[in-house]
């Protein structure tokens, strides 16, 4: 055992024994949190705009800051960027993360002094949590590999702008540097397939223990990877690697394909990170769900999803969520966002601690004909009819079909498969049973004959790389929806 991993394994000792003073108080841990940032904002203009000097509880605050979404901050952002201090936080931010949003263009998410430095922490005790509880350490030798945005960062006003990705490759620990790859100039380049094609240079040879990444794209990362290795399995390629981190999508949907691509089961972490925070990561490999990061600069709130649209929701803190319940995930943090909508929706699947899945998109739904069908439930329709099979499929997306030529109106799910299952009907049928056991709604719309059941429409190979290319969103953090209650992505994938 080298001195790096002995070190690495203390280090995660007290790591974990840290995680666990607050986690057990959770209530606790979060006044603490809710009280620094009321008292860090009062002098802000957001906070005299809402009279923080007043504010003594949570009821109060609730009074006072409406939830909010981005288009509701664009004012105040627009005054940081003109270089005004001392607007949503005290100062100004280090930097702006730049976003795609789906309706608002781009955004520009603040990070501050403050802020920036618990998006490290995180990542870093993600990975040690899983080595203080599997006695794996091993993997701190060899190479690691973070699939991320370019470096290349840009300044105006004395606030630096660039990726939320590319700003966290600037924080790698000293330590990391020289195990991490790909390296710097080959991170910088912008076009995604060159970019890929780079890094499987750069690494094939290499000893790589950890990769990093969402997963359709290290799924690209590992086809160029047997494209130029004449077959081989990743396993074959990378003797010692070890551990697969990932966070953006579920997992699931992947993991037959990826244990078929790698020739070999794989430990993996999930995380939950986003431009305006870094909210959990996976603490262990036995119990379900993300550890939900109650001491990182961030206040929680939740609202029923719902009840979500209604005019006043109910919102509660992390003392009154229950298991199983979807929730819309509201924060306030320490880079200055206040009763702000992340848009993900999550749920509850442990309080002792609290630990979270991420279910889907508040505005991520399929309700056409009043179901409400989430992207956590066509996932788990996804992965139960592919269980117990061989079927292995790239990517897939579900979109209602109102209007069809003939007959009843469906849900239409477009799959690119690796593998196809040998009766797609019989699939489909798998498919369907396991949506309508999820969702009593469309259960009742199948019994009423309001819907027939679900069809699969099959997506050319590499038809989803395709259309992200199509609309300039190919690699780095960018993500195929789950669902859609429109055609929008469905009818530009059929035409490909």
């Amino acid at each position: 055992m080298s001195i790096k991993s002995t070190a690495a394994k203390l280090f995660a000792y007290k790591i974990y024994f840290q995680t666990r003073a607050w986690a057990m108080k959770p209530e606790e841990t979060q006044a603490q949190v809710f009280q620094s940032l009321i008292r860090s904002a009062t002098n802000t203009e957001f906070g005299k705009d809402h009279y923080f000097d007043q504010i003594k509880s949570v009821e109060d605050f609730r009074k006072q800051v409406p939830i909010r979404d981005y288009e509701d901050f664009k004012s105040y952002i627009e005054k940081i960027r003109l270089g005004e201090k001392d607007i949503l936080w005290k100062g100004k931010p280090l930097y702006f993360a730049k976003t795609s949003g789906t309706t608002s263009g781009a955004k520009y998410i603040p990070l501050t002094k403050e802020s920036m430095p618990f998006h490290i922490e995180a990542s870093r005790n993600a990975i040690l949590h899983y080595i203080h509880e599997t006695g794996n350490a091993d993997f701190v030798d060899g190479k690691m590999i973070f699939l991320q945005g370019s470096p290349i960062l840009t300044e105006k006003n004395g606030i630096k702008f660039g990726r939320l990705s590319g700003i966290a490759a600037h924080f790698v620990p000293q330590y990391l540097q020289q195990n991490r790859l790909p390296s710097w100039e080959t991170n910088c380049i912008e076009d995604w397939e060159t970019k890929i094609d780079t890094i499987v240079a750069e690494t094939i040879d290499q000893n790589m223990t950890l990769i990093s990444g969402i997963p359709s794209w290290v799924q690209m990362y590992f086809e160029r990877l047997q494209q130029n290795s004449g077959g081989k399995k990743i396993a074959e390629i990378f003797k010692n690697f070890q551990l697969f981190i990932y966070g953006g999508v579920n997992f699931e949907p992947y993991r037959a394909k990826f244990e078929n691509l790698i020739g070999r089961k794989m430990d993996s972490v999930e995380v939950f990170p986003a431009s305006e925070g870094f909210f959990a990561y996976q603490d262990t490999q036995t119990e379900k769900g993300m550890l939900l990061l109650l001491n990182s600069g961030i206040f929680y709130e939740f609202i029923k999803a719902d009840s979500f649209f209604e005019e006043n929701p109910e919102r509660i803190g992390v003392g009154e969520v229950a298991l199983g319940v979807n929730y819309a995930m509201i924060i306030s943090t320490n880079a200055g966002l206040w009763g702000y909508n992340i848009g993900d929706t999550v749920q509850f699947t442990s309080l002792k601690p609290h630990r979270i899945i991420v279910s889907g998109r508040i505005k991520h739904f399929i309700s056409a004909f009043g179901e409400h069908v989430i992207g956590n439930e066509v996932e788990n329709a996804m992965k139960l009819a592919m269980d117990g099979t061989d079927v292995r499929i790239n990517e897939f997306t579900v979109a209602p079909q109102i209007n069809p030529i003939s007959g009843l109106p469906y849900h239409e799910w477009l799959i690119e498969f690796e593998n196809e299952p040998a009766d797609l009907e019989q699939f489909s049928q798998k498919i369907d049973d396991a949506m309508r056991q999820q969702n009593i709604y469309y259960d009742d719309l199948i019994t009423g004959n309001i819907l027939r059941k679900v069809v699969i429409s099959k997506v050319v190979k590499n038809g989803f790389q395709d259309y992200m290319k199509s609309i300039g969103k190919l690699g780095g953090q960018n993500k195929i929806p789950r669902l859609a209650n429109h055609r929008e992505i469905a009818d530009k994938l059929q035409i490909l």
